[in-house]
């Protein structure tokens, strides 16, 4: 076994050394929720605080109710979430915690004290020793630049975080809102139906409706009150979804506008998003950190991994019959049966590990952010081609089979049936233009982080778009 040449002048200095460095150590201000601060405001340019006190809750909550007044937008929910979502708020104390193991690495190690008394006869002797942990001493400045690599992993955690909870929001009120056109535009639906199904009822009563005629209308307009009531119940489940993010008691105070934002006259043009997702994505920062700190320790367990024990002991002895004795001890561990070699193989085996999953980040992050580029184009796609080609098509044949009802041409049930189609293609441009917002989203997410998960509610279009009216 090597040996070290602890010599008095190399641990005093091995102590002082440690001392500076434990003399600094000391919690920030702000814990470190400056820099979470300074990240969120660069990548969606929104304010996220951390209420650890009653004058900080009392700001928040005043901001809140300020934007509780009037119909959120989707910016609006987004920043209620940041300061109202406890989940967010009890994630934020993790950040206490690594602080501070970071802090405790930077200090120096309790020492430790022991007093014994012997006797031998008329003799009595009194032992009193003081013991420092050596071996820690003298790796304190690794595992403080350990600790602080893990703080600042911690800190990008959060900032993840925080960029997760705002695309979760901002998904969640695209689906609360279309949720609620939807429903407006399916009663519409039934509407119509209902008008179908009551006169279809009085012509079978004068005889001059079939039975089967009649059973079909009535058919349309059971088919239109179950289609109402399933879109009641995906904006009721949206709508609650939206009130857990945003952190509030009751969803009372929420309101939400009637329809979503128009579609963008173009897409801005994003050039080589692969190399913008890999500068900036948050968990690719993560992974090199980690990787970064796994390799530290790789290089703190080769070199402990003969001395896992090393004390420095400061002995005092006395005695009523014997002059006092002063002196110092080493202490360590002998290797006989454990050469320290399984934890060495553990901490290598942690590093390729760390590595290879790095290297799937990268590659993963590369496909994310290519396939949520292509979801959001092809998305705004279908929601333009609905827009502008679907839709004012049904318009026209309305108008035109609203002249052909006037000139007496068509009967009441045609022009109907062309009501019921024209709602449904409104339906489908509606979830269309939810699923391009979703899409952006998850585009936004991808290339700050990690893709995110479309909530993609149920297709509540489903009200029966012809109408056999007789025909």
């Amino acid at each position: 076994m090597n040996t070290m040449p602890f010599t008095p002048r190399t641990l005093a200095l091995a102590m002082l050394s440690a001392a500076l460095l434990g003399g600094c150590a000391s919690f920030s201000p702000d814990g470190g929720f400056d820099a979470i601060q300074s990240a969120t405001r660069s990548h969606i340019q929104k304010d996220v605080v951390w209420t650890r006190d009653d004058a900080s809750r009392s700001q928040a909550q005043a901001r809140i109710d300020a934007l509780l007044e009037k119909p959120l937008s989707a910016d609006d929910a987004v920043q209620i979430a940041l300061l109202n979502n406890p989940g967010l708020q009890a994630a934020f104390n993790t950040l206490s915690i690594a602080e501070a193991d970071w802090v405790a690495a930077q200090r120096l190690p309790n020492p430790g004290f022991s007093i014994g008394r012997l006797t031998r006869g008329s003799e009595v002797e009194w032992e009193r020793s003081l013991h420092f942990n050596l071996a820690r001493l003298l790796t304190m400045p690794m595992r403080a630049d350990i600790e602080q690599r893990l703080f600042e992993q911690t800190r990008r955690e959060l900032v993840l975080e925080v960029l997760r909870l705002a695309a979760d929001t901002r998904r969640a009120w695209v689906v609360a809102v279309a949720a609620t056109q939807t429903a407006q535009y399916q009663q519409q639906a039934m509407d119509a139906a209902e008008a179908g199904a009551e006169l279809a009822r009085r012509m079978a009563q004068v005889g001059n409706w079939s039975k089967l005629k009649q059973a079909r209308e009535q058919s349309f307009y059971a088919d239109a009150a179950l289609a109402v009531a399933r879109a009641q119940q995906v904006k009721g489940q949206a709508r609650e979804r939206l009130v857990r993010l945003l952190g509030l008691s009751g969803a009372d105070r929420l309101q939400l506008p009637d329809r979503l934002p128009d579609l963008p006259a173009a897409l801005p043009a994003l050039p080589d998003v692969e190399r913008q997702a890999m500068a900036s994505r948050i968990d690719l920062q993560m992974t090199r950190l980690q990787t970064e700190a796994l390799a530290k320790n790789l290089g703190l367990t080769r070199s402990t991994r003969f001395v896992n024990v090393l004390e420095l002991g400061i002995v005092n002895n006395g005695s009523n019959q014997e002059p006092q004795q002063r002196g110092y001890e080493i202490s360590f561990e002998l290797p006989l049966f454990d050469w320290g070699q399984t934890r060495v193989v553990q901490a290598e085996s942690r590093y390729r590990q760390a590595l290879e999953r790095a290297r799937e980040t990268a590659v993963n992050a590369r496909s994310e952010v290519r396939e949520a580029h292509a979801m959001q184009q092809s998305q705004y796609a279908v929601a333009r081609h609905l827009r502008d080609e679907v839709v004012p098509l049904k318009q026209r044949i309305s108008e035109e089979n609203q002249l052909r009802y006037n000139g007496m041409l068509i009967g009441v049930f045609e022009l109907l049936a062309d009501a019921r189609s024209q709602i449904a293609s409104v339906n489908a441009a509606i979830e269309a233009q939810r699923d391009f917002w979703l899409a952006d989203a998850d585009l936004a997410m991808a290339l700050a982080g990690t893709p995110g998960k479309t909530m993609m509610a149920p297709s509540t279009a489903s009200a029966p778009a012809e109408s056999g009216g007789g025909h």
